[in-house]
């Protein structure tokens, strides 16, 4: 076999190459240009002219390939991209509804559909160029008729670009829109109904079987399991529960897993081989155990198509196309090899698959099973100790993997699954599945999942439940994985000891901190909002919590955890909320709720209920200070007095300012405006510092001239939301930091911010830092070059 020109050892670096060519392209900042597609045919045609003379040229030819196709594939998924001046402005757009709408719930808890539309045409817009919109858009529609999949409507929205927030360890959502195949996101603002979804539509069907669902089954929460594990809509699955199942490391079961379309594939295979036989005109033509073959892979893919095409499904249908046609072909290839042309069959369908944590876990926990299995067991103790064995090996085997994908680490992962995956895979799935055929049969799959959620429950609230670790350097990781494979394997103990200590960087990594007399200032990119993280040594302080995005919805859950967490962190030594607005304790409940708080100062209002559910509460006031590591922390803002003049709440802001032992400063401001800017300059001698928390986001009601000229920043820190309804930063605020000679740091354009007291030099954008070739680029929030007056920019802005 190894002399044959297409052997083992080809075929082996012929699809790890393939996976490395797309792993690099993965890693560019950004496409190729011309010359460099026009170098990589070169470098193809070179490794094909040599692929007799060695193995490695084929593996060459098949990286170049991957790479180059890959490329040229996400070319023609980004055009056409959204110009930045249609963003923002009415746009007439007809058009398919092309997937099924999710039902969602805006500010006010008004109610609204999420859901992705094929546009077909853009109507005019008075212009002389028309305007080139993506081919596939996200659209919310709120308090409007309700939509079908399938449907044709004419919508009048206005659009923006695929942007999203972006922090460290935080979700990509633009890399999630890129993946999808949105371009472009928008509102729909007017709404026309032009055809009704036909009988054939797809997604229609699927839709229709989702609402039958959920008028059978009385309880929404295990509607959207069935829905679920029926359909794959994962969106159907509530906050809540989806945090159950994350806990209790369950969440694979809940969507339409390998194991799942195996299941149907088999059941598929099992009714078609004895109905085959009964023919001897089709067993002459083709034998029976070939035909069932077939039809269960025909079955699993008609199911994968119905439940979505995630990456599961699709690995499954793949791997078992694969070994029918082995098995037709006569051909005995072993598992890895098996594996890898899957993983290569996978990822020539979808090349973005690589960076979904799905292909990993999927792919992982196959390969773990296949390297740790053994002889078939007959009875039934010995095949209840090898299912042990089989979810022993899954459970330790993918921990590193769950651990560099998630962050987080289920420690009653085990005995969850011990119970999940027999009673979800062999019993809640089927009775889902048959339930479109007799819908008494949800009834009894909701009353199953109502008593595995209540044995999950019991699970997280042993202590100790979830571990939550920071995110390890590159080499621990790859490490881990490799010490993680040699403790399932069939080896000496040795080794598997081996093994076990290389998973301890991963486990206990070494969490980087300011040194002595220093601190550093993390800014997340959050949206329309504040929230500032303050580190010294041993101690951390969280300056404001962001806003809440919708009802269930906000930047604590969906941001600050997951980066508290990425950083080592569990617990704060203060939350300062600055004020009550919104846009500034949105998160805080979710962050108490969820993380030890020792000390909460703020200025809100007695009887507020942040106050009555949260820690220890003291109010702002001028002159409080502390220090910690060396650090000072002094409260400017407000005076006691003016808690009793009856001001707004952005007069009461909470101002904090930290120096160094170098005297290196920051200046957190809150919301504070103009008027209690000057008496804050009159009241304090000394108000310099380096960096300058923009106050109230660069409003025009902040930022007064006397205030600029006693703070005298090198940078001015705004945070706001992308295309900032409010109008954010104000373009004459922003010409009066020119002026002043301020650099200023806008979230959008950046993303979170780090700065250190120690390296003031080195401050950092995330953007910068982790841009990849489907970043949005986003530009400047205003020319200021360009700069006539806030009438223009608010025009610019569509606002």
């Amino acid at each position: 076999m190894a002399k044959r020109p297409w052997g083992a050892r080809e075929l082996v670096a012929v699809s790890l190459a393939w996976l490395a060519g797309l792993a690099l392209l993965h890693r560019c900042e950004r496409l190729p240009t011309r010359w460099e597609y026009a170098a990589l045919a070169v470098a193809l045609a070179l490794f094909w002219l040599l692929r007799r003379r060695h193995w490695l040229a084929l593996a060459g030819c098949a990286a170049v390939l991957a790479f180059t196709q890959g490329a040229w594939r996400a070319e023609l998924r980004m055009a056409p991209e959204l110009h930045p001046a249609w963003e923002g402005r009415d746009l007439v757009l007809s058009g398919r509804v092309s997937s099924l709408p999710i039902a969602i719930t805006g500010q006010g808890g008004v109610p609204g559909w999420r859901f992705e539309f094929a546009v077909e045409s853009v109507g005019p817009t008075g212009t002389a160029l028309p305007p080139e919109v993506p081919r596939r858009l996200m659209l919310l529609a709120y308090d409007g008729p309700p939509i079908t999949a399938g449907e044709h409507w004419r919508f009048t929205a206005r659009l923006k670009r695929a942007h999203g927030l972006a922090n460290p360890g935080g979700f990509d959502a633009e890399l999630w829109l890129f993946e999808q195949g949105l371009r472009a996101s928008g509102v729909v603002r007017a709404s026309e109904r032009l055809q009704a979804a036909p009988w054939w539509e797809l997604d229609a069907a699927r839709q229709r079987l989702r609402t039958a669902i959920r008028e059978r089954v009385a309880d929404p929460g295990m509607a959207g399991v069935l829905a679920a594990l029926s359909l794959g809509d994962q969106n159907a699955i509530t906050h809540a529960d989806w945090a159950l199942f994350r806990d209790t490391a369950v969440a694979h079961l809940l969507s339409v897993s390998g194991m799942h379309v195996t299941l149907f594939a088999w059941l598929a295979a099992a009714l078609v081989a004895p109905l085959w036989r009964r023919s001897r005109w089709l067993c002459l033509r083709l034998p029976a155990p070939m035909a069932a073959r077939w039809v269960g892979v025909a079955a699993a893919l008609g199911y994968a198509l119905f439940s979505g095409w995630g990456v599961p499904a699709q690995r499954t249908v793949v791997m078992l196309a694969a070994v029918a046609g082995l098995q037709t072909l006569g051909l005995r290839w072993p598992w890895p090899l098996v594996l890898l042309a899957a993983a290569v069959g996978v990822t020539a369908v979808d090349p973005w698959a690589l960076m979904q944590p799905g292909f990993w876990l999927s792919f992982g926990a196959v390969g773990l099973l296949m390297a740790a299995s053994g002889d078939m067991a007959r009875g039934w103790w010995p095949r209840l100790k090898a299912a042990l064995r089989t979810q022993a090996i899954a459970t330790v085997g993918l921990a590193p993997l769950s651990l560099i994908c998630f962050a987080q680490l289920s420690l009653v992962g085990l005995l969850a699954n011990l119970l999940a995956i027999p009673l979800i895979s062999f019993v809640v799935t089927p009775l889902a599945l048959l339930g479109g055929l007799w819908a008494p049969l949800w009834a009894v799959a909701a009353v199953l999942m109502h008593g595995l959620m209540a044995w999950l429950k019991l699970l997280t609230a042993l202590p100790g439940a979830v571990w939550w670790l920071p995110t390890a350097p590159l080499w621990a990781q790859l490490l881990a994985l490799l010490g993680a494979a040699l403790m399932v394997m069939r080896l000496p103990w040795r080794l598997r000891l081996a093994g076990l200590a290389m998973t301890v960087p991963l486990l206990w990594p070494a969490v980087p901190r300011p040194p002595e007399g220093e601190f550093e200032l993390l800014a997340p990119d959050i949206g329309q909002g504040n929230a500032v993280l303050v580190r010294t040594q041993g101690h951390a302080l969280l300056f404001d919590t962001g806003p809440a995005y919708a009802p269930g919805a906000d930047a604590g859950e969906r941001v600050l955890l997951p980066l508290l967490r990425s950083l080592g962190l569990h617990r704060l030594d203060v939350l300062m909320l600055s004020h009550r607005d919104s846009d500034h304790v949105g998160g805080a409940a979710t962050l108490m709720q969820a993380l030890p708080v020792a000390e909460l100062r703020s200025s809100l209002e007695p009887g507020h209920p942040l106050l009555r559910a949260g820690p220890p509460a003291v109010r702002c006031e001028a002159g409080q200070g502390w220090t910690w590591d060396g650090v000072r922390f002094d409260v400017l803002h407000p005076t006691p007095a003016l808690y009793e003049a009856g001001l707004k709440s952005n007069d009461l802001s909470c101002v904090l300012r930290i120096t160094s032992a170098r005297s290196r400063r920051a200046l957190l401001a809150g919301d504070l405006e103009a008027e209690q800017e000057r008496r804050l300059v009159k009241r304090e001698p000394d108000l310099h510092a380096d960096v300058l928390l923009v106050p109230h986001h660069g409003s025009k009601t902040s930022s007064s001239a006397e205030f600029l000229a006693a703070v005298r920043p090198v940078t001015g820190l705004v945070q706001a939301g992308y295309r900032s309804r409010f109008g954010h930063p104000a373009p004459p605020v922003l010409a009066r930091y020119q002026a002043a000679g301020i650099a200023v740091v806008a979230s959008p354009a950046c993303g979170a911010w780090r700065w250190r007291s120690d390296v003031p030099a080195a401050a950092s954008c995330e953007r910068d830092l982790s841009r990849r070739y489907w970043s949005d680029r986003v530009a400047p929030p205003i020319d200021l070059g360009t700069l006539t007056g806030p009438e223009q920019a608010a025009d610019e802005s569509g606002l």
